[in-house]
Formats: C-alpha cells, structure tokens, sequence
C-alpha cells in the first residue's frame, strides 16, 4: 500500500454537477495550483435525491449518481497522472432513513423481519418489551391518516426502488415498507399493529424514537461499528480501495457519536496500516484530543477560530456589546447563560427521546436493585437532563471495563457540581448514583459493577452529551448570540471574543509538538458562514463605535419597513451579515441574504423554528431584506462602510489566509477559497464553482499581470503559498517540519519560522488590527528579528537578510510577507 501524508488538501463537494468525470477534468487545474490532494465528500451510494451524501444507504457500492466504481477509476487515474492523493470523508456513525426506505436494504430487512434479522445488530433500536421501531413519517395523527385513506397496502412493480410485485408494501405516500410475512391480508388496524414497526405522526418523534439518531435528524440512523461484523461490512469497500491504492488517507465524520471512538480509531488505524487519517473532533479550548487515538488530528477547527481571532480587536468588545444589549436585551459575559437554556431546551425538547431513554435504562437498574431501588423515574430524568446540561463538550472517554481514569472522573465529577445547583437537595443522592453510574463506579448493590445495562449507561450517556452540545451549542446558542456573530462558527468559541499572537504562537507549538499532520481550515462544508464572510464581519471588531453608529443609522433609515415586531437577535445577525456579505460590487441576492437570515432563525428556535415555522413572520423578514437591499438610504450607508473597510478587509483576509497554510498541519482550501468568495451557511456554501474563471485569472497572474481586485491577489497569495508546501513539504510535514515564533517589536505583526529550530526554512509576516495601527501612525520603527541568512518573499520575488528588519519596508507590497531560504548560491534551498 501507498503511504502518503498530504502537504495540502482540496474540498470538493461532489454531487450531480461534480461527478467523478468532472473532477478528473479538474486534476489538472488544481495540480497547477499547487495542491497535493483531492478531499472529497462522502463517495458512498446514498439516499436518492442526497445533495451532501452524508446519509450513505449502502456500504457495499459506489455512487452511482457521481459515476460509479468505473468513474472513481477514471477520476483516481487522472489524479495519478497529476501526483494528486486521494483522502475520502468516511461516515461510520449513521446511515439514512431514506423515502422509500427500501433503498437501505439493512434497514428494510430489520423493519420486515425485526429482532430476527440479520441485520438487527447494525442499529442502535431498543426493542425491549417487543417494542415497534418508530418510522416518525405521517403528516398527521395515525388514526386520521387511516381515516383519509392514505396508508394502503399495495403491489408495486418499482425496479428503481427494489420493490417487485412479488411482494405487496404498505405505502403512504412516497413512503414504502415492508409487510411482516403472513400478516399481509388482515384488516389494516391489525396489520399495523403487527408490523415489526409504527408509523406515527412525525411530532411523535422527539418524546418517543426507539432508535438513535444523528443527533436529532430522524432521517439519520445511528449504525453500530463497535461490532467487529458491522464494521468490516461497513468498511469492506473503502478499505479494499486504500488496499489496492486508490485512497491514501481518510476523514471521519462525527467520530464523537460512536460507543468507542478510540477503539473504532484504533480498530481503523490497524485495517489501513497507518494511514493519514483525520477525525472530525470539536476540541473545546482547554481540551486536546485523546492521547489513544492514532489520528493525524482533528479537521482544522480549531486551527479556524484561533485564526480568525488573533484577528479580531479586543476592542471591539465593549462598543459591541452596547449594540447587542440595544438590540437584543443581551449582556456582555452571559453567553453561558445562554448555552446552558439553549442546551436545556434541546435535553427537554428535540432530544427528549434519547434523555428519556437513558434515564429509564437506570430507572430499570435501579429497580432491580434493592439498594436503589427509592430512586424514582422523575428524579433520574432531573439528574440526567441537569448532568447532560452541564456537559461542556462533546463527550468523556470512560470505557467500560476499563479503569476509570482521574480525567474523565474529575470532568464528570465537576459537571455534577454544575448540576447539582439546579437541583433540589432530595434530588442529590440521586444525583450521585447517576454520577457513579454513567463513570462506572460500583454503586447499589456489590458485583454488578460490570452488567451489561450498565456498560449501556456509560456509553449512552456520552452518546447523549455529544448530541445535546451539537444541537444545544453550536445549532441554537451560536444563533442566538450576536455580540459579533463571525465568532460563533463551528467549533467555535466565542466566550473568547480575541486571542493574542502569544495565544496562537502557544497552540501552534503544542500542535507541531503533538499532531503536526494534523488537518488547518478556513472554510469547510459545515461553516455558518464562508472564510471571507467571517473576515469581513471580524472587521467590525476594530471599528466597534462607528459601527455602533452605522446601526443607529441605519435602524433609522429603515423604521418605516422594519417589521414592528422583528427580534432583536435576528436583526442584529442581520445587520452583521450584510457587512459580511457587502463588497465592491454590492450585496449578494436578496433570496440568498432572506433564506440565510429564514434558516438562522429557525435553528435559534425563538421566533420560528424547523417545526413550528411562523410563516407570516418569515415572509415579513424576506420582505424587508428585499427592500432593504434596494433602499437608497442603506446602499448609501453600506456602500460608504464597504469603502470604509476595504483595506482593513484586504488586510485580514490575506492574513488569514497565510496564517492558515503555514501553520502546522496539513493545510486545506474548501472549493473556491483560493479566491474571496462570499457565502454562507449550507446550501448557499455548496454552489457550483466557476473554476475556469479561476483558471484564466491564475493564467494572467502566471504570465505576469498584477492582481486586479482582493479576490486575485488571495488567488497568487493562496496558489504561491501552495506551491511552496508542496515543494518545500518537508518544512510543513514530517520530520524535519517545525515551529517557531519570531520576535517582533509590536503586536501589529505576528511572525513565526517553519522547519527545524536549527535552520528555519520558511517565514511567515502578517499584519493584524490594521485600524489601530494606522491611527498610531504606522509601523514607524517596528521590526521583526529574522533568522540569519538570505530570504526571498514568494510573493514579490524581493530579497531580505536576516536579522531586526523593518516592518515598513518588509510589508510595502502586501500586508503579509512569506518568505523562503535562499541558499549562498542564490537560488531558492
């Protein structure tokens, strides 16, 4: 097999307008550009009609929608031509619940044949007591949807869904599934009720699914690969294309929602022989990841945020903080506060379920031991839920039948001290058992400490903490909190609102020291909103009172058409969006501003939300983005903050883009971010790339031509920053790869060396908060100490020696610097 680490990656969301065929045609632009892997989403046959594939149906083929096995062949062979790698997203936590649900043929076997089937342990179902599993697909009540007529059983001749009339179906609507054999001709009451399933109302859901999901989307079923069978069934494919050389390195989504991650990890490290494999982990600022896993690292989260706020002011803070409680009734230092009733909110609501469930699970242990016996089902879900709340990350690591180490039962430990506070002091001792349970501990009755229910605890109870810190944290209080909404990004952490260069320089080194192959990004496919989005929304921070000023303004300007009664919070993300989305040649659509700002307000769950949509309400907010985008007053006033911003803008987005693909780590460019591109949340992330436009734009730059706006000058900053990874890799990866600050005389410059200490090979200048350093006058004075020898920036082609060289002559072409060792002879090492 081929070893391989990738020097740089690049996304690309594959789908009906990026099949396999179409990313062939794309090797070679991209190898021009310097990249030296393809990253592609998720290649797997998925649910009919998937624009992500993230909700794969079938581990065993290839989609057929992006080309099949023989255009993955054709795709891998011109990428081989080119010497590009292949790293593929890989989905072990869930599979779709698709419509018609025949297309998983796992799933159609266990809703036929139920506790019987073959394929029974693949899921995550609680079948105790003989229960149904729950199919949540009915737009109203069962009884009235009987009534109506619209469940029938029906013989159906539908290749295309493997269903042939040989077998008769019961459907409602789109919706197909199988009938329990011999109960096909009995009254359809009866027969409902003895199917291995129930179809019930969809807002059933949330209090009763018996399966678990990906975090609360029914659609997505929850898989067991702790089992050795489903694993390798699951796994079969992708490993023989790692086997036979056609992949070189993986990303795992979600790994957090699996019974053992690190022993999956583990499982996956040996059945691939060491690849470069990265795993989708959301690390909380203080929380690194576990030392047992054998992953190159995480994909760049945390790498994004810190990025992108050593480039925020903390300045800013204040005067914006003044907008966010105008505005919205919000305090400055209180986002925990909202976290935790956004959290509660999901642990009582859209999860329910699957707090329920774990709760009655040591409901049942405790009333089969005598000893525990007094601890009731309503004290054991106030427990749960208020533990579950006061998780402050994903998940811990107590594996059970393991020791339990002092990490994870401090961590436990303290989120217990959090819960306790919400609790009346009859609910503490319960409280306890529940702490002891879900770590583990011996508790109750002696020599039960490893049964197999409370194995289960410990297990779903993390399972549990990372679903409501998703849908809790990151999907309802990042909405919801807007003192300055570029920091509220997946993976996020906003209670920081900036971090200093020393701040940076300390994870950059820990990094290096611990998971130098790790993954860096900007944008991804999950972002809230794309890199130079951010950029320009992080801006706000260094011109927090005039900003305070343009909302006065422009509140003013538009309260004859603001809706009356528009909240506080969405106007304010509002308001932060159109400068993110406001450049030289205007703002984005009117359709793509109102359906973002429709989507944010549903997933804060305020005003409108998925389930509860308040129609009038959204059409009035799209109303008035419509009209506010043509309104003299706000093109006036949005236009003047565009001209205002434009250097500041230019210089953040440039050093963003420089610090991330030279930092440690394996540096990832999401599709068309080698220029500015402005989008947000998906799908507006997920459109098409116009990659021959970029394609003449780098022709021209190649040829000689100066860039023409901000979007070309990060297309020659991005491509000679990959190009330089990819003929200097071993300064960026491996062995001889390293970290190192430079020592600058103001904190308007952050600088840092790539390569061994002894001999640094690379050197990284960028310019940060250039309002502040403006109004002090400009660099003045300032230098940075660079190491001894001759340097030349790969952008300028200009030389430099070694030693205290002066910020203003260093940075006089561009705000950021990137230079290269030259040897004595002159050409580059």
């Amino acid at each position: 097999m081929r070893s391989h680490t990738p020097v740089s990656t690049y996304r690309l969301q594959l789908g009906t307008d990026l099949t396999f065929d179409h990313v062939a045609a794309l090797t070679g632009p991209l190898a021009e550009r310097g990249v030296t892997d393809l990253y592609l989403s998720p290649i797997l046959a998925a649910s009919p009609g998937s624009t992500h594939g993230y909700d794969v149906v079938d581990h065993s083929r290839i989609s057929e929608v992006l080309g099949g096995r023989d255009g993955f062949a054709r795709m891998v062979a011109a990428a081989r031509s080119r010497d590009l790698g292949i790293v593929v997203d890989v989905v072990p936590n869930h599979m779709a619940v698709p419509t018609p649900a025949s297309h998983n043929r796992q799933l159609w076997s266990l809703l036929e044949l139920g506790p019987a089937s073959p394929y029974a342990n693949w899921f995550d179902v609680d079948f105790s007591d003989e229960a149904q599993v729950l199919m949540p697909v009915l737009g109203r009540r069962v009884g009235a949807a009987m009534a109506a007529g619209e469940i029938a059983v029906q013989t159906l001749d539908e290749p295309e869904n493997q269903i042939t009339p040989d077998r008769p179906v019961l459907c409602y609507y789109d919706h197909r599934f199988p009938i329990r054999a011999g109960t096909e001709h009995l009254p359809l009451a009866d027969l409902l009720e003895r199917q291995h399933y129930r179809l019930a109302y969809w807002r059933v859901a949330d209090e009763e699914l018996n399966y678990r999901r990906f975090f609360d989307v029914g659609s997505l079923v929850a898989v067991r690969v702790e089992h050795p069978d489903v694993f390798d069934a699951t796994h079969s494919l992708l490993l023989e294309l790692v086997e036979a050389g056609m992949v070189d390195g993986l990303r795992i989504d979600h790994p957090d929602g699996l019974a053992d991650p690190g022993g999956y990890l583990r499982r996956l490290d040996r059945a691939t022989d060491g690849r470069w494999i990265v795993a989708e982990k959301i690390l909380e600022p203080d929380e690194d990841i576990p030392g047992d896993w054998p992953v190159a690292g995480t994909t760049g989260y945390d790498a994004a945020w810190r990025v992108n706020q050593v480039l925020t002011d903390p300045a800013g803070a204040l005067p914006l903080g003044a907008v966010l409680s105008e505005l919205t009734g919000d305090v400055v230092g209180t986002l925990d506060r909202v976290v935790e009733a956004s959290k509660r909110e999901i642990a009582t609501g859209s999860l329910y379920a699957e707090v329920h469930r774990l709760a009655s699970l040591i409901a049942e242990l405790c009333h089969d031991d005598v000893r525990l016996r007094d601890h009731t089902m309503r004290a054991i879900t106030d427990a749960v839920t208020e533990l579950v709340v006061a998780c402050d990350r994903y998940r811990a690591y107590v594996i059970p039948g393991h020791p339990l180490a002092a990490a994870d039962a401090a961590l436990v430990e303290g989120w217990a001290a959090q819960a306790a506070e919400h609790l009346e002091p009859e609910r503490l001792e319960t409280l306890q058992v529940v702490t002891d349970l879900v770590l583990g501990r011996e508790v109750g009755s002696a020599g039960r400490q490893h049964e197999s229910r409370r194995n289960e605890v410990i297990v779903r109870f993390q399972q549990v903490c990372g679903a409501v810190m998703a849908k809790g944290v990151e999907d309802t209080a990042f909405y919801r909190w807007t003192h300055l909404t570029s920091l509220c990004e997946v993976g996020g952490a906003p209670g920081r609102f900036a971090v200093s260069p020393d701040v940076l320089h300390a994870w950059a080194a820990r990094t290096q020291a611990h998971h130098p192959s790790t993954m860096t990004a900007g944008s991804t496919h999950d972002a809230k909103r794309g890199e130079d989005v951010r950029t320009r929304i992080g801006v706000i921070s260094e011109l927090g009172e005039p900003w305070a000023a343009l909302v006065r303004r422009l509140r003013e300007q538009t309260e004859d058409i603001r809706p009356p009664d528009l909240d506080g919070r969405t106007e304010n993300l509002l308001w932060q969006t159109l400068a993110g989305v406001w450049t030289e040649d205007g703002p984005i659509s009117a359709d793509r501003l109102a359906s973002y700002l429709v989507k944010a307000a549903r997933e804060a769950k305020q005003w409108t939300t998925w389930t509860d949509q308040d129609g009038d309400a959204e059409r009035a907010l799209t109303q008035f983005v419509t009209a506010l985008l043509t309104h003299p007053g706000v093109v006036e006033l949005m236009t003047q903050w565009e001209e205002r911003t434009r250097e500041p803008v230019r210089i953040a987005t440039l050093a963003a883009k420089a610090l991330q693909l030279t930092l440690p780590g394996v540096a990832d460019v999401y599709q068309g971010t080698e220029t500015t591109s402005v989008s947000l949340v998906d799908p507006d992330n997920r459109r098409p790339v116009d990659h021959e436009s970029i394609r003449t734009a780098l022709e021209r730059l190649d040829g000689g031509a100066c860039p023409q706006d901000l979007s070309t000058e990060k297309l020659r900053l991005t491509v000679a920053l990959l190009r330089l990874r990819r003929r200097r890799a071993d300064v960026f990866v491996g062995d001889r790869s390293g970290y190192q600050p430079l020592p600058t005389s103001t904190t308007h410059a952050l600088a840092f060396a790539r390569g061994r200490v002894v001999e640094p090979q690379v050197l990284t200048v960028v310019t940060r908060l250039p309002v502040l350093l403006r109004s002090a006058g400009g660099w003045g004075e300032h230098t940075v100490v660079l190491p001894e020898g001759r340097w030349r920036c790969v952008l300028t082609g200009g030389e430099v020696h070694g030693g205290a060289v002066p910020l203003a002559g260093l940075l006089s072409a561009s705000p950021v610097a990137v230079l290269e060792r030259l040897p004595d002879g002159g050409g580059p090492a």
